[in-house]
């Protein structure tokens, strides 16, 4: 479109708003408003910058109405804008303060200069309509799934025409060694949609998670109507990825309806993902029954929660520990992903190898603080005895109930526990006040000797230092660096407290340090802690289905 046309005659005009419209989509009357800008800037070129002039065109007839305006004033500050009421009602005897007088200005011939001013103003300003209108288009549609064609590849991100809009997939969000060419159809899931400082950006994804979940519900219609629910899914994009679903329906197996007849319908969504391989695993509200469906085709033997940490130990035989890791860690890393747990899986023999070693550990403990021989300690260690305060205080029945202890030696066994116990606060107790760890430290609800110490030898001395931690700082935490995952030990990572307590341990000492008040505690929420060491109360996260 040439902004020299603008003068040729006046139904060109309305003819130009017409096609520049229906062109971008866009309402008329915001081209209307555009070329009206256009035609003002070049008039304000021709009759002076410093002037008020008003354009109007008429959307029917092309009439173009162009006018000086001067506003009457009681003081005049600016000669080119403004008149003051004597003076204009000489001409204008009805005129009043902030009376407008219109004056008509002869239609201006467009140069080269004001064609090439007025080009570049429809332009821009039909494109900023036009990135308006894709915004408000498409803003709401997050989440769906859309068919477009493959404009153009650069440099991994493919540039994707939707009709009336233009989306991208950028490198780190399309399927790895998926080949696409310009004029190839493509769906991809509308990730997220900004308004960017160039213009409104809609950015599409063919490896987000939903993805995968929104292919089944075109595939599948128990899942569209709701029937069937996809609780959580985990992807390694174009690899393998694995699927929990879950039916509100207790007649209709939510597997088999989305594997379909003969796999049709799970074959449909791999062949969309060019090949990924999809496990579909029946999402069931017992953790452990769960994660172990989700670590097939692995067997597994044996699991120990944490419901703590939210982890998870696994046990499989020792044939099985390839299979149930996966290549380069996949099978592990998509059920952790998909249930939201950590797993640790161990081997027939390392579990073996480790309870040997916590036995021998725990029959020398008792060897050396009771000062038994070691079948003694090794007959506690079989009855489940783990600490010198179980032995010492326990009813005296728990331990006159193993065989060949009787009341006199399970007497004998608990005084020499306590003595120990007694000898060891001491020490404790000598080698925190030598730390310097004030008294006060032990006032705190959930605080004991061993850990006073732990606090001595890491700097830790009064209550508001301990009131300045987060519960990393006492738990440990694990983060990566340059890909290489480093730990750092935390003050009493050996207590293997819960992240509730730790977060509870710290509550407890900023309310005696006086930052919080103890109400603010009773409430019964969750107590998490943000970056800067803020407390974040909440409820805990869960999988459930939604209205399960």
């Amino acid at each position: 479109m040439s902004a020299a046309g603008i003068s040729a005659n006046r139904l060109e005009l309305v003819q130009i708003a017409n096609a520049v419209a229906q062109e971008k989509a866009i309402d008329k009357s915001i081209v209307i408003a555009v070329i009206e800008e256009a035609v003002q800037r070049a008039a304000h070129l021709h009759y002076g910058s410093e002037l008020d002039i008003r354009v109007q065109l008429d959307p029917h007839t092309g009439e173009m109405d162009l006018a000086r305006i001067v506003t009457v004033v009681e003081e005049v500050e600016n000669e080119s804008t403004e008149i003051d009421l004597a003076t204009a009602q000489l001409d204008h005897p009805d005129a009043t303060i902030g009376y407008e007088i219109k004056t008509q200005l002869p239609p201006i011939e467009f140069g080269r200069v004001q064609s090439q001013t007025a080009k570049q103003v429809i332009l821009q300003k039909v494109r900023e309509a036009e990135r308006e209108r894709q915004y408000e288009e498409y803003k709401d549609r997050i989440g769906e799934i859309i068919n477009g064609i493959v404009k153009r590849v650069e440099y991994g991100h493919i540039i994707v025409d939707l009709g009336r809009a233009e989306g991208v997939i950028r490198r780190e969000e399309t399927l790895p060694r998926e080949n696409v060419k310009g004029g190839d159809r493509i769906r991809a899931y509308i990730l997220d949609v900004r308004q960017e400082p160039h213009g409104s950006q809609i950015f599409l994804s063919r490896a987000h998670p939903q993805f995968m979940a929104r292919l089944f519900a075109q595939e599948v219609p128990e899942v569209y109507e709701g029937i069937i629910q996809i609780v959580s899914v985990a992807r390694d994009p174009g690899s393998r990825a694995k699927i929990a679903v879950y039916s509100s329906d207790g007649l209709i197996d939510p597997v088999g309806a989305c594997v379909g007849m003969r796999g049709s319908r799970v074959q449909a969504v791999v062949n969309e993902l060019q090949g990924e391989r999809i496990d579909i695993i029946p999402w069931m509200e017992d953790a452990a029954t769960f994660i172990v469906n989700a670590l097939q085709p692995a067997e597994v033997v044996k699991v120990v929660l944490d419901e703590d940490d939210n982890r998870i130990e696994v046990v499989v035989p020792d044939e099985q520990l390839s299979l149930a890791i996966g290549r380069r860690g996949q099978n592990v890393r998509l059920a952790s992903k998909l249930s939201g747990w950590a797993i640790d899986i161990l081997t027939e023999e390392q579990e073996s190898e480790r309870r040997q070693k916590e036995f021998i550990e725990r029959s020398e403990l008792f060897m050396d603080a009771l000062d038994v021989d070691e079948m003694i300690a090794q007959l506690l260690v079989s009855e489940g005895f783990e600490t010198i305060e179980e032995v010492g205080y326990v009813a005296l029945e728990e331990v006159t109930s193993i065989e060949g202890f009787d009341e006199e030696t399970a007497e004998e066994l608990q005084t020499r526990a306590r003595e120990f116990l007694e000898r060891q606060a001491k020490e404790q107790d000598r080698i925190r006040t030598e730390a310097g760890v004030e008294d006060d430290v032990l006032d705190i609800e959930g605080i004991t000797l061993p850990m006073a110490v732990a606090f001595g030898e890491n700097q830790i001395r009064t209550v508001e230092d301990i009131a300045g931690l987060v519960p990393d700082d006492l738990r440990g935490y694990t983060e990566t660096k340059d890909g290489e995952k480093i730990h750092e030990t935390g003050i009493l990572e050996s207590f293997k407290l819960s992240s509730g307590a730790a977060a509870n341990l710290i509550m407890q000492a900023r309310v005696k340090a006086g930052w919080i008040q103890p109400e603010d505690l009773e409430s019964g929420e969750a107590v998490t802690f943000d970056e800067d060491g803020h407390p974040v109360v909440h409820e805990a996260e869960d999988i459930s289905p939604p209205g399960h």
